[in-house]
């Protein structure tokens, strides 16, 4: 396909994005001002559809059983494209990730992709994808037979800053409990087995194996439950903590020595210990470096400008389940700048720049750089791009 050719699709592609600008500002906003948290994105899985459904796309709600998720479907070429949309919130902080953008961006893509479906020879695919944030929705839709098919998997996601490559850690998302027996503090306290006390341990074991770690792990969590009343020993506990290692592998050997932390815990006290897998674990990301290369072209022509190494190496380790996508298919996570130093995601100075028309740039111009992304990818000849 010729250069001319490509040109024209990019532009076809720009001007899709802008002439649904005040939709997809307006579908940002929306979702921003009504956060949902993992697995509860009931009414951002509607506004999403419906936005999709609106532009022509074939929607399927609940898709694959899953009541938050999506899929909306244009084109019929031999090469298929996947945009995700995440939309889930944080506990507490909202959007403070800024997954409305990520959304109406996945929107604006696929808006953009299908105007040139018929011409570049592609089937668009927007995925709704809940529960990002703590609850693997994409590892749950993976499992189930999503995104195999896939030729390349795309999307943006928020940062203070741009950043192109993302590497994050594999995490894995553990809720652990103690539970001992109940006695009155006071008059019969020799007959309880206090679960905080066995907390406590563990967090103290924790913060001392931290300094014989790996400098690129990560071992963090809150307790959610610590007792009920002063004058009663604490018979049953909870907390949820993160594991993270730069490999999937590496997390495993990690999982271990965190492990016996909260068996000591458990053994000190004489409390029973549970820990339960909250999700499968994320995995790291496997960058396509030709839609890489194509997508740090494509953004320094729209202006854009990328961070500086040591700037950029600390918002891309955040981790994602777009990682165990990346193990599958051809992929890439770049970040997008909303201009929010000295604040950073999952603060709520973050949150509020996820707004504004800086966020409605960043969010515009994400749409079309995946489109444009995908376009330099597969012009020369789709079914020879085929993975």
């Amino acid at each position: 396909m010729s250069e001319r050719a490509s040109s024209t699709m990019k532009h076809a592609a720009d001007d899709a994005v802008a002439a649904a600008s005040a939709g997809l500002i307006g579908l940002s906003e929306t979702l921003h001002s009504h956060p949902e948290t993992a697995w509860e994105e009931h009414r951002a899985a509607g506004w999403v559809g419906d936005a999709l459904s609106d532009a022509g796309f074939q929607v399927t709600p609940a898709y694959l059983g899953y009541e938050t998720a999506l899929l909306a479907e244009a084109g019929s070429g031999p090469v298929t494209i996947g945009i995700m949309a995440e939309y889930d919130a944080l506990p507490g902080l909202g959007h403070a990730c800024g997954h409305n953008l990520i959304a109406s961006s996945a929107v604006g893509a696929g808006l953009a992709l299908a105007r040139v479906a018929d011409d570049l020879g592609i089937t668009v695919r927007v995925y709704g994808t809940p529960a990002e944030e703590g609850g693997g929705g994409k590892i749950e839709m993976m499992d189930a037979g999503a995104f195999r098919d896939l030729d390349l998997a795309m999307m943006v996601h928020p940062a203070p800053v741009d950043v192109a490559e993302a590497r994050p850690f594999a995490v894995s998302h553990s809720h652990v409990a103690y539970d001992g027996i109940s006695a009155h503090a006071a008059a019969y306290p020799d007959q309880g087995v206090n679960a905080n006390d066995a907390f406590l341990i563990a967090q103290l074991a924790i913060g001392l194996l931290r300094q014989q770690l790996p400098a690129d792990t990560r071992v963090h969590g809150i307790q959610t439950v610590g007792g009920f009343a002063p004058n009663a020993i604490p018979e049953h506990t909870e907390g949820r903590w993160y594991t993270r290692a730069n490999s999937l592998t590496e997390l495993a050997e990690l999982e271990e020595r965190v492990w016996r932390c909260f068996e000591a815990g458990a053994l000190a006290s004489g409390a029973t210990l549970t820990i339960t897998p909250e999700s499968k674990p994320y995995a790291e990301f496997r960058t396509d470096e030709r839609a890489l290369a194509a997508y740090k072209t494509n953004a320094i022509d729209r202006g854009r400008v990328f961070a500086e190494a040591g700037v950029a190496a600390r918002m891309n380790r955040a981790s994602t389940d777009m990682g165990n996508v990346s193990q599958i298919v051809p992929a890439i996570h770049p970040y997008i700048g909303v201009d929010s130093l000295p604040f950073s995601n999952h603060q709520k100075e973050f949150a509020a720049a996820c707004v504004g028309p800086v966020a409605e740039r960043a969010l515009l111009d994400a749409a079309v750089l995946m489109a444009w992304t995908a376009i330099d990818v597969f012009t020369s000849n789709p079914q020879e791009n085929k993975s």
